[in-house]
């Protein structure tokens, strides 16, 4: 019986080592794994060119949208209400302080990022205030720099490349000064891929 108890035990710590390596190739290979492509990525909508609506319904407009000013934008909107409020359909439209070039008169002034914090998901805002003009996640901390979307402090700025660097959409405007969302391309090395980031292009 003395016997038969040990070889339980015997296989029973050989299982908990099996299971230890397994756990730790796992954890290995965790930062690797694209994450964001299994969360509700609109990388699966029908994604064309559209309006830039701010809240009120109004088509953002570069003559008329404010310096050092944000707004949280959808897309792709779906036009259903609850669909719409999805953390990853949301971004922040941000015109640029004047400092930052926000007084052009064209799309270079704005940036359009994903609000969905890199970090742990949470949904960050653009601080216009003197002194900050930055983004700013309110769970932990993390800051974005407005002209890049580069993490710059808090656990995002920990992250490894692309996952320290938002997800943006691209911009033009017709002749009348409306702003379009041009169709992105939801990869690390184009716009990005919600939740996970993107490379920031070479120098």
């Amino acid at each position: 019986m003395l016997e038969q108890g040990s070889n339980r035990s015997a296989l029973s710590r050989r299982d908990f080592l099996k299971l230890m390596s397994a756990g730790g190739i796992a954890l290995a290979f965790a930062p690797f794994v694209q994450w964001g492509k299994y969360m509700p990525n609109p990388k699966g909508d029908i994604l064309g060119k559209a309006p830039v609506i701010i809240p009120g319904g109004t088509h953002a407009n570069i003559h008329t949208f404010p310096l050092n000013h944000a707004e949280v934008i959808t897309y792709p909107s779906t036009g259903d209400i609850v669909l719409d409020e999805e953390a990853f359909r949301k971004w922040q439209l941000i015109r640029l302080p004047e400092e930052f070039g926000g007084s052009a008169k064209d799309v270079s002034a704005f940036r359009v990022y994903s609000m969905v914090c890199l970090h742990l998901w949470c949904l960050w805002k653009y601080w216009p205030q003197e002194g900050q003009k930055k983004g700013q996640c309110p769970c932990h901390a993390s800051t974005y720099d407005p002209i890049t979307g580069r993490a710059t402090s808090g656990p995002a700025a920990l992250q490894a490349a692309p996952s320290n660097v938002l997800p943006r959409l691209d911009l033009e405007a017709d002749a009348d000064g409306y702003l379009w969302i041009t169709p992105p391309k939801f990869e690390t090395r184009a716009n990005g891929i919600v939740g996970y980031g993107r490379f920031l292009p070479a120098a």
